[in-house]
């Protein structure tokens, strides 16, 4: 039988899959009575987060109420939207932004109504042991639209039980994250930073006294980003540092720090989410995820004499990206993880490597042929300055063969960030073009987490460069390997992968014959000047101050440059968007259309950064395709109902 050409494939991999049961899952933890919770943000039910319980006998329960939706908008990416304590749940719902208590079926609003819709947004809690209040993070939006300059972020203490006015207890930072309570309710801990740096930059760790309220500076500064402060049972502080260029972990007995796990591999990531945790002490022992050459492990400390001492071994599991864990009784974490053939679960963890699946992965009932299984990547490229430097990568091959007188179509796949990671766990939207006859490179480039501070680093002041040249870089290198067919080779990316993705379309140089913007930056300086306030500095560091360097950001901006544009380009926009608004998306396929190249623009009703209703979902990856087809030259599968898009030439 002929083979049907790269593209074409029919697959069971269709948009429907993709997002038929679909979740998100966000955290875990323990609950304290042998159950543990995790929240589930379902597309099928407008993308809200609920929280799930399953108790010590296995029983799954639903917890929030139809229509609560368990999700902060803190620095508008979130994180940290719900904790526990004593058998009690504390969420911040997303309708107004208020922090809840819910006991049983008895929901209690604990703060204010804010003086602006949604105005004061709550998250990232911890509450006293004695359960009578607690700390969490308040950002404060003194007026509907108010800029970035007036929004204040402050740490807040807050009556556990029962509607209180916020007490404010630490402000005049520009960001405050983390506040930690030690076992005895006398100290806060909390992680603090000042504009323009972002946490991943310059962070400090601050303890207070609050009897006397004296505040004690335990580490951070200049070149050091410290994170995930954890009190331990024994009244010391554990917490996260790059000072060595890799984010290991490290204790502080009140007076001196010294390392606890202190190795050439990342511990932490990067903190666009509130309430992160990669590591947990368990017993005697210290379990935490570490990332190496793009592929997280498992690992656990033994206790050893000193606290900077003790083996350190990586546990026997299938997981290759892991995130919250945390510790369950004294031999256990309970974490998040996956596999490259296995998405995300929720999975109890022994000392041993036990594993043991509380949350299982949907059953997808694919064959395994069917699943394309990444290759780490290595290849040369050059920095800002075209100096050689290496760059990575993962490499998904087509899931079969196709026409021997054909090679495949490559999509080069840009994580947002741009310090984010390509993850190597199964993820059925990137299946989705593997199954189908497309390869497609998931590119780590220069400023990726995972390869330490210096590799992170390679972006300052070239944002729009380093990430380009690695993207270019990647699809020449596997064309020239013969792999893919140097003549139609794609490019996408949403966010930050989409100012990648237009800026690497906008050359004169570019080897890409189509292109996929998911509601990416076409404007600098319009970002610069129309975004909030977590990310209104960070392109001093990407690009440089603005408006001193206002050229560099001319320059740099892809709708300076439409002349250059060639490629066609599809465009996919949330309107309610508030991290990249519609109008950087409308300026770049505004100037397509002056230009006469084709483009497709479709803006979603209802929609943030990133999709998250199901049929918004499928209508983005089936017009994607549609496009690719139009513009590639094959057939779309005939057993698929998938609409065309229209496309403008």
């Amino acid at each position: 039988m002929t083979p049907l050409p790269y593209g074409s494939w029919p697959t069971p991999i269709t948009s429907e899959r993709v997002v038929t049961a679909a979740v998100r899952l966000e955290d875990v933890r323990p609950d304290g009575s042998g159950g543990v919770v995790w929240g589930e943000g379902r597309a099928a039910e407008g993308g809200r987060t609920q929280l799930v319980r399953r108790d010590a006998e296995g029983t799954v329960t639903d917890l929030l109420p139809e229509g609560a939706n368990a999700r902060t908008a803190v620095h508008e990416y979130g994180g940290g939207a719900w904790w526990l304590h004593g058998g009690a749940v504390f969420f911040v719902d997303w309708a107004d932004q208020r922090l809840r208590r819910l006991d049983g079926d008895t929901i209690t609003v604990l703060t204010p109504e804010p003086a602006t819709p949604r105005g004061d947004r709550y998250a990232d809690g911890d509450v006293a042991p004695d359960g009578t209040w607690l700390v969490c993070v308040r950002e404060r939006h003194p007026r509907e639209g108010a800029p970035a300059t007036e929004v204040v972020n402050e740490i807040v203490r807050l009556d556990a039980r029962e509607p209180s006015e916020p007490q404010v207890l630490v402000t005049g930072p520009d960001f405050v994250a983390a506040p930690r309570l030690s076992p005895d309710a006398g100290r806060l801990a909390w992680v603090s930073w000042d504009h323009p740096s972002m946490p991943w930059d310059d962070t400090v760790l601050t303890v207070r006294d609050l009897a006397t309220g004296a505040d004690t500076v335990v580490a951070g500064g200049p070149g050091e980003s410290v994170a995930e402060p954890a009190w331990q049972a024994d009244g010391s502080l554990h917490f996260l540092s790059d000072r060595t260029g890799w984010w290991n972990l490290y204790r502080w007995d009140g007076s001196t720090v010294s390392g606890v796990v202190v190795v050439d591999a990342e511990i932490g990531l990067p903190a666009w989410q509130l309430a992160g945790s990669r590591s947990a002490t368990v017993g005697d022992s210290v379990v935490f995820a570490r990332s190496s050459q793009g592929f997280d492990a498992l690992c656990v400390r033994e206790k050893g004499e000193h606290a900077d001492r003790g083996a350190v071994s990586e546990l026997d599991t299938p997981f290759s990206a892991i995130r919250s864990v945390r510790a369950d009784g004294t031999d256990a974490v309970v974490c998040i993880a996956g596999s490259p053939t296995s998405e995300a679960g929720v999975h109890r963890v022994g000392l041993d490597g036990t594993v043991t699946t509380l949350r299982a992965p949907r059953d997808l009932g694919l064959d395994s042929a069917t699943i394309s299984v990444p290759e780490p990547m290595t290849f040369a490229s050059v920095d800002g300055a075209g100096r050689p430097r290496d760059a990575h990568a993962l490499y998904y091959p087509p899931a079969g063969d196709g026409p021997r007188d054909q090679l495949p179509p490559l999509l080069v796949v840009i994580h947002g960030g741009p310090t984010g990671q390509a993850a190597p766990v199964l993820a059925l939207g990137l299946q989705y073009w593997t199954s189908r006859g497309f390869g497609v490179v998931d590119v780590n480039h220069g400023g990726s987490t995972g390869y330490g501070r210096a590799y992170r680093e390679q972006l300052k002041g070239a944002w729009g460069v380093v990430d380009v040249a690695d993207c270019l870089a990647a699809a020449r290198a596997l064309a020239d390997a013969g792999r893919v067919d140097p003549d139609r080779l794609a490019i996408r990316g949403g966010s930050a992968g989409g100012f990648t993705t237009l800026a690497a379309l906008a050359r004169d140089d570019t080897p890409f014959s189509a292109g996929a913007d998911h509601f990416g930056v076409a404007d600098l300086e319009a970002l610069a000047a129309d975004t909030h306030k977590f990310e209104s500095r960070y392109l001093d560091g990407l690009v440089g101050p603005y408006p001193e360097a206002r050229e560099v950001y001319v320059e740099r901006s892809p709708i300076t440059h439409v002349e250059r544009f060639a490629t066609p380009l599809i465009v996919l926009q949330g309107d309610e968007d508030a991290i990249v608004p519609p109008n950087q998306s409308e300026m770049i396929v505004d100037a397509l259309r002056r230009r006469g190249v084709p483009v497709a623009y479709l803006l979603f009703e209802g929609e943030q950064h990133g999709f998250r209703k199901a049929e918004n979902i499928r209508r983005a990856l089936d017009a994607e395709l549609a496009f690719y087809a139009e513009m590639f030259g094959f057939a779309l599968p005939a057993d698929e109902d998938i609409t065309p898009v229209p496309i403008e030439r």
